[in-house]
């Protein structure tokens, strides 16, 4: 890498649009300087036209999900039944497909402004749980696939040991689990992160992690200082189950067992009580919210506006792909809340850029990333202003028209660690973003 000057048309800069920034970057990937209101793009700095926001993170992602978009739009169901096509689907994963379809997937994230993902990694072994010679096969080829499409991962590497309260995993879930608690911890010890990767864990969720076994997750993490993150309260039908077998909510046992505090993020957390509203707020967990994928799997709509005002930070995810657009996400949990209440305005602009970029990469164990300032992480992504989605709005309502209106088809740049990896809508590691995914996935369907 070597030092780099970018000039953004206009970048949002402590909430506030800003024209003519000056963006300049170090070897080490970071931002060393910024400076407003120069007119014209210096001599020698790259244009980035639009409007310059810090990088999104994904805090939330499946990505074999990908693979599944548009195939299970096919009649009705439920989450349930969406999931044994989901199931299905992971059987046919080996490390040289699931390196393929990542590097895809991870390209068109970067196409979206997405700068950095947190993988929820739990398809660990071969077909009927048999070992790779490398146990950690799976997930060095997502960390690889990363790195190949430029952008940075948390790999959040994630116990899965049961198909429900008391009951052992089925066929389908034997390539998940390591058996116990304390096997998936000495499998997971051994994987390392890099410049553009790190290493977290995850509870797939309270029934698929034993109560005695929470500990031994929340332990492993504790010790790494690393981050801890957990399904919660996806589905009314797991809140039930969780009081027939211990008498209590999910997010009440995990509180009980220690998973809950400033380092653990709840994914989803659709359906949950007042007292595990205040829970999680007390215990500083932060909730990541997939909007997206809770409509489209008919979750239900999360209390977002009631956890933000416990003290829980809010992030965002993709979880299932069924779009890949972080605006949209944002957008939608604004929406959700004036569905659910019938009256606007919960979330500003700026509440919601924040969400999609500085407080996703906290969750994700990345604190030095998220905003346009010296010492930061060189990570931004440029929304076009001039499209028929975005164009009209004077400039000072640029990030309005990006949250409200904008969409991933917007993004024309993608900058990592100073590294412009998307120029002019143009991913440029991964020339044909198109063809690499419909490869990768058409060859999962050929092994089916």
């Amino acid at each position: 890498m070597t030092a780099q000057t970018y000039w953004a048309e206009h970048a949002w800069l402590n909430d506030t649009v800003e024209p003519g920034v000056l963006i300049t970057t170090a070897p080490t990937g970071h931002i060393t300087a910024t400076r407003a209101d120069v007119p014209q793009p210096p001599p020698g700095a790259v244009a980035l036209r639009g409007l310059t926001l810090p990088g999104f993170a994904n805090a939330h992602s499946h990505c074999f999900h990908r693979a599944l978009r548009s195939s299970v739009q096919i009649g009705s169901g439920t989450f349930w039944t969406w999931r044994s096509s989901m199931y299905a689907l992971s059987q046919e994963l080996t490390p040289d497909s699931y390196f393929a379809l990542a590097r895809a997937v991870y390209a068109e994230m970067a196409l979206a402004g997405i700068t950095c993902v947190g993988e929820f990694h739990y398809l660990h072994h071969d077909r009927g749980g048999a070992r790779y010679g490398d146990p950690n096969a799976m997930g060095r080829a997502l960390i690889a696939a990363a790195s190949a499409a430029g952008i940075r991962v948390t790999l959040l590497d994630t116990c899965y040991l049961s198909a429900g309260f008391g009951e052992p995993p089925d066929p389908s879930q034997l390539r998940f689990s390591d058996g116990t608690a304390d096997a998936w911890a000495e499998r997971a010890a051994a994987l390392r992160g890099g410049d553009t990767a790190r290493v977290g864990a995850a509870v797939h969720s309270v029934r698929a992690v034993p109560a005695d076994a929470l500990a031994t997750v929340a332990a492993w993490a504790a010790e790494r200082d690393a981050v801890l993150h957990v399904h919660l309260s996806e589905q009314p039908g797991e809140n039930e189950a969780c009081h027939r077998a211990h008498g209590r909510t999910p997010a009440r046992l995990l509180a009980d067992h220690g998973v809950l505090g400033p380092r653990t993020t709840a994914v989803h957390a659709t359906h949950l009580t007042d007292d595990d509203i205040g829970l999680l707020g007390r215990a500083g967990t932060a909730v990541c919210l997939c909007p997206t994928t809770e409509r489209d799997l008919a979750d239900g709509i999360g209390p977002a506006a009631a956890l933000r005002a416990a003290g829980s930070p809010l992030c965002l995810g993709s979880d299932s792909h069924a779009v890949i657009d972080m605006l949209a996400e944002a957008r939608g949990v604004e929406m959700h809340e004036r569905l659910g209440s019938r009256v606007r305005g919960h979330f500003t602009a700026a509440q919601l850029l924040r969400a999609a970029g500085e407080s996703g990469y906290a969750a994700l164990g990345w604190p030095e990333a998220g905003r346009l300032e010296p010492g930061g992480l060189a990570d931004f992504t440029t929304v076009a202003l001039d499209s028929v989605r975005t164009a009209g709005p004077p400039p000072r309502l640029a990030a309005e028209a990006a949250v409200f209106a904008a969409t991933a088809a917007d993004v024309r740049h993608t900058v990592v660690g100073g590294r412009h990896v998307v120029r002019d809508g143009v991913h440029q590691l991964v020339p044909d973003v198109p063809r690499a995914l419909t490869r990768s996935i058409a060859a999962l369907g050929a092994a089916r």
